[in-house]
């Protein structure tokens, strides 16, 4: 699988990739520069079966970290999330998209373009429709 070219941006976290969570150890160990806490605006958080999935909606925000990969590590960091995700570019199958948007560092409020991987179309449109929503948008507090 060949990852879409793009600018080396951060990545926007909110679920197993966070810090103590499943895959943060697995994925981001020993390929990261920095991590901090981070907002994403305009989008709520949904439970799916062992992961979240974020949605576009205004009004909502969701809570994570932006991570910085070192930039040796960078393209390879891309392609595992990618995989990690199930986004192929341009695939309908795709459970997710990944798209750059404005983040919100949660300390200063300074916003910054990063990756976030959004429910793909199609599994939003179920998400919205039958799926539930974590209230505050904080994958941790979901239990």
């Amino acid at each position: 699988m060949v990852s879409e070219p793009g600018p080396p941006l951060p990545f926007f976290v909110y679920g197993t990739l966070r810090p103590g969570e499943a895959n943060h150890d697995l994925f981001l160990r020993g390929r990261v520069a920095a991590e901090q806490p981070a907002r994403l605006p305009g989008a709520a958080l949904y439970d799916g079966p062992g992961h979240p999935y974020a949605i576009e909606r205004p009004g909502g925000e969701i809570q994570g970290e932006l991570v910085t990969a070192r930039p040796e590590s960078y393209a390879e960091l891309l392609a595992a999330l990618d995989r990690l995700e199930e986004y192929v570019p341009g695939d309908p199958r795709s459970l997710y998209e990944r798209v750059a948007r404005h983040v919100l560092r949660t300390a200063d409020a300074t916003p910054v373009r990063a990756w976030v991987y959004l429910a793909a179309p199609r599994v939003a449109a179920g998400l919205r429709a039958t799926g539930t929503r974590i209230e505050g948008g904080d994958w941790r507090s979901r239990n």
